[in-house]
């Protein structure tokens, strides 16, 4: 079981649930690197000076500093960051229940998990867990942990409760300018195409299966040069991942044909009865293919296929004698 990182107490209204907290989350980089030197791959270490007695400074001696605009200098111990007056020290502070779409996962930051301290009643803790989970909402609160206050929030992961600190409102920059200046309309075929692909890669996804790339790397090719041998390169890995995109787009024409569904059976009808409207919708689906390939590009109309131009004329004809016989036929007495 991880480290308990903070012990404190959960409070709404005149409800308090002691609890503490355990890092829910964990960043791996793969094979731990250091700095060497290139030339010869002697270790590169950081050492602590002091500019004023010109030697190194061991870890414990150290403590924060601010200097003043007019150069002052302020020296700040553990004890003094330690004796803030916060109110939220110790404390989870519920300011407020919202709902969980009001908060943009952008201000999001570190999870941790909340268990129940040692020997706390379970039922202060289910009663919050259960009333979030019902209400669908979360609790914003502000939590002071190692010497900093922080916004967060309290919401239900499975059957346990996690607090999620965030950023603070002025620390999200704003969008302003990011988006394209100029305007673009997307036609009604090209979204649809765009939706069709989404709905491809969203088939079977599962994401637990997905997995660091760039550790799995950098391992290979620490093993090949412990091994003296050569290391592996992106090209022979490159043909693999073509063929992938091939494939990906066979199966995105094929959607794009589903997402027609309707039109499937209606064209069946049209080709028994010689209607040339199936082949106009090939065209259609074609060009919506090339539109979401970034580029339009229009296709000349092909002639509808299995007829040739004397069947065509046949056809044309057809009518007119049905109608000079219609004219020949004697009226009947009335």
């Amino acid at each position: 079981m991880p480290q308990v990182t903070w012990k404190g107490v959960i409070t709404f209204g005149l409800v308090s649930v002691p609890v503490q907290l355990y890092a829910a989350t964990e960043e791996h980089s793969g094979p731990s690197l250091h700095q060497v030197h290139e030339k010869d791959g002697s270790r590169i270490r950081l050492k602590r000076f002091c500019e004023a007695e010109g030697k190194e400074v061991p870890y414990s001696e150290i403590a924060k500093g601010y200097e003043s605009p007019d150069g002052r200098q302020v020296v700040l111990g553990d004890e003094d960051l330690a004796e803030l007056p916060l109110p939220s020290k110790k404390v989870v502070d519920v300011l407020a229940f919202v709902p969980a779409e009001s908060i943009d996962p952008l201000m999001y930051s570190k999870a941790y998990y909340v268990a129940t301290a040692d020997k706390a009643p379970a039922k202060p803790y289910v009663l919050l867990r259960d009333a979030l989970r019902e209400s669908g909402q979360i609790a914003v609160t502000k939590v002071t942990m190692r010497t900093r206050e922080s916004l967060a929030v309290l919401r239900v992961h499975e059957d346990t409760l996690v607090l999620q600190t965030c950023l603070w409102p002025d620390e999200v920059r704003s969008a302003q300018g990011m988006a394209p200046d100029e305007k673009v309309t997307v036609r009604p075929q090209e979204l649809k195409m765009a939706r069709s692909l989404m709905d491809t890669l969203s088939e079977d996804f599962d994401l637990s299966a997905l997995h660091d790339e760039y550790q799995a790397a950098l391992q290979e090719l620490i093993e090949a040069k412990l091994a003296g041998v050569e290391a592996p390169h992106l090209e022979e890995r490159a043909e693999g991942g073509e063929a992938e995109v091939i494939d990906l787009m066979a199966v995105l024409r094929s959607s794009v044909k589903a997402a027609k569904g309707e039109h499937g059976r209606g064209a069946k009808a049209s080709r028994a009865t010689g209607d040339s409207s199936d082949g106009g919708e090939a065209e259609a689906g074609a060009a919506e293919e090339e539109s979401a390939s970034g580029s339009t590009v229009k296709r000349p109309r092909r002639a509808a296929s299995g007829r040739s131009g004397a069947a065509a004329k046949k056809t044309a004809k057809a009518p007119a004698k049905k109608t000079a016989a219609k004219k020949a036929a004697p009226r009947k007495a009335s």
